[in-house]
């Protein structure tokens, strides 16, 4: 089943990835692939927010929507996002922001992980290399965006 997997160090700060990545709403304007996205609801408790959205995604011809649950843990600088309905089998993917190793307050390390399945055969072999790529660009995506936000 599709992993991808990246640890990137980023010239912007653990706090200012974080906030980055968390901001969802903001993402068709930006993430490849990513064509629209609807928070259907967000509720807070001890400092973290539970987020349920709608992600629609395309490539040419091409369309998917899937639901997921989007936990945002700003103290530990965690996004876990979990799958609730739409085309996969399952979808798990983690976002985690560490400072960086040589303690500069403006640098940070983005470790990005996703591993998915689609329900289709059909539909992961004419999307699965499309997503592959789009996955290897995300980390990307986002530094591209925070050079041009905190610059």
């Amino acid at each position: 089943m599709p992993k991808f997997e990246i640890r990137r160090p980023v010239k912007h700060s653990a706090e200012k990835m974080y906030a980055l990545v968390a901001d969802v709403e903001k993402y068709p304007q930006f993430l490849p692939l990513c064509e629209a996205l609807t928070v259907r609801s967000s509720k807070e408790r001890d400092g973290k927010t539970l987020l349920v959205a709608d992600m629609t995604v395309g490539y040419k011809a091409i369309r998917e929507t899937f639901t997921t649950q989007v936990l945002l843990n700003p103290a530990e600088r965690i996004i876990d996002v979990k799958y609730i309905e739409g085309p996969f089998k399952y979808l798990d993917n983690r976002w985690s922001f560490e400072p960086a190793a040589d303690g500069s307050p403006n640098a940070c390390t983005v470790h990005f992980y996703i591993d998915y399945e689609f329900k289709s055969m059909i539909l992961g072999a004419l999307m699965g290399s499309m997503f592959d790529r789009a996955f290897r660009m995300f980390a990307e995506a986002f530094e591209t965006r925070a050079d041009k936000i905190y610059a």
